[in-house]
């Protein structure tokens, strides 16, 4: 192939630039929540994620790729137009890391899938019009925009309830948590080793049946309830029946300001006589709420901050599991076009599939850890501490709610994406607290970012392409 030489190096310089990318934005999919919830410190979060994210990647990796990803076009029109396919692939490996620059700059979240999927709409379209474009794939990936988010959100809502139930608004927190905590512990375990049986390890190819998988992920969960069972057993639990959980004055004061909000409507249309009385009940329910806030006091209940500290443990286990199966996972969307490309330019011919080199999985990791160290901090600001206030109980809940909605998905066939489910959970955890917890501005402004992603990788691609063609074609 003419110009091999110089493709060559634009293809690892532009698959680097997609990993950098992608660790930039994506990252916080798994170490947002922690870092917001104050579980791990930024330079901690980005050490424990380099190590996992570039183990992920390095060593369960996909060492077979598909040439064009998701089977979005036709790459069968490439067969007799190498190098088109190779300007077509960087042209799209240039789009989607442009496009994740931007968003990561200005802190959205967005889906790296998408991204890449969108740049090679872009370009299939140019090449061989709308038709060479398999829509009922895309409409698969814009159904998950809906998909993910609602799902996980749900799933989160009620995982959080229940902990407030069982555990935030109990009389002494800590002796429920004591309860509780083996059971809680089964059940994240089990999840979690799902996940990674199901999203981390698919790679390897040990696919197991849903049947062994699910009693493997159970021994695993059985054995850490046990041992979680004798560790709690040592926690000191004094009588903290006489302390009001701020948790559950805070549940009193929304459900006092709903009152509140009532009763004033019912004064507008009530006569004279009445709307005195409704005068004296709101009087009440003013000074009632003074109180509230009295007792919240500036401090948390010593209790709480035990139980939190439990969370913080099992959050950050689970941002572990989640950082290293999107290493295994997401590096793909760099070394996939990258593998592609390296491989057509050696063999002269598309290859329809390719064979991804130890060293360039490595690349990958490698781009997606430098990715994390320099920009990770933005998106990791917006998922930690912009869309709601997260405590480690409340950052547990989302990555356990993405991390069953990932389960649940892959095994139904339903099309999902990783970022749009965590996003989805964290909105979850703010809604369980009532809708002034959330940030709507800032969920507004991820959503219009997801919309827009798949359009923008495309158009950007579609510029690359023309002027990659004009200097190789």
């Amino acid at each position: 192939m003419e110009h091999a030489d110089i493709l060559w190096a634009l293809a690892g310089i532009f698959g680097f630039y997609m990993a950098w990318n992608i660790g930039a934005n994506d990252v916080a999919n798994a170490m947002g929540t922690s870092v917001g919830s104050g579980a791990l410190t930024l330079r901690r979060a980005v050490l424990v994620a380099a190590v996992l994210e570039f183990a992920g990647a390095f060593l369960a990796g996909s060492s077979v790729s598909d040439t064009v990803r998701k089977g979005i076009v036709d790459s069968k029109m490439f067969e007799n137009d190498p190098t088109a396919f190779v300007c077509g692939m960087l042209a799209a490996l240039l789009a989607a890391g442009a496009w994740l620059q931007i968003a990561s700059y200005f802190g959205w979240p967005v889906s790296t899938t998408h991204s890449i999927v969108g740049a090679i709409i872009g370009f299939g379209v140019l090449y061989g019009g709308v038709e060479a474009v398999h829509w009922s794939k895309v409409w698969q990936i814009v159904s998950s925009w809906i998909i993910s988010p609602l799902l996980s959100a749900s799933i989160s809502y009620l995982t959080f309830k229940l902990l407030l139930k069982n555990i935030f608004y109990q009389k002494n927190p800590l002796a429920a948590t004591k309860k509780l905590a083996p059971i809680i512990v089964f059940i994240v375990f089990t999840i979690l080793t799902l996940t990674m049986a199901f999203k981390g390890l698919k790679n390897l190819h040990l696919d197991l049946p849903l049947g062994d998988a699910l009693l493997i992920a159970m021994g695993v969960g059985l054995i850490s309830a046990i041992v979680t069972g004798f560790l709690v057993r040592r926690i000191e639990v004094k009588d903290q029946s006489g302390i009001p959980s701020n948790h559950k004055i805070q549940y009193q004061e929304q459900s006092l300001q709903k009152a509140r909000k009532h009763l004033r409507r019912l004064q507008d249309v009530s006569d004279a006589g009445t709307q005195e009385e409704i005068a004296t009940l709101l009087k009440g329910a003013e000074d009632l709420g003074s109180r509230l806030v009295k007792e919240r006091g500036p401090t948390d209940n010593p209790a709480l901050n035990q139980v939190e500290k439990i969370f913080i443990y099992l959050q950050i286990l689970s941002a572990c599991f989640v950082a290293f199966a999107h290493g295994s996972n997401d590096v793909a969307n760099a070394i996939g076009p990258l593998s592609a490309v390296l491989q057509t330019i050696e063999d002269g011919k598309v290859a329809l599939k390719s064979t991804v080199a130890p060293e360039v999985l490595a690349l990958g990791g490698l781009g997606i850890v430098i990715g994390l160290a320099t920009w990770g901090w933005r998106v990791m600001e917006t998922v930690g501490r912009r869309i709601t206030e997260l405590t480690p109980s409340r950052g547990f809940t989302a990555e356990f709610a993405a991390a069953t909605t990932i389960v649940l998905a892959t095994k139904l066939g339903i099309p999902i994406s990783t970022t749009h489910t965590l996003v989805g959970a964290v909105v979850g955890v703010g809604l369980a607290r009532g809708m002034g917890a959330l940030n709507l501005n800032t969920v507004r402004d991820i959503a219009i970012s997801w919309v827009i992603t798949v359009p923008a990788g495309a158009l950007f691609a579609m510029i690359f392409y023309k002027i990659l063609m004009a200097f190789f074609g």
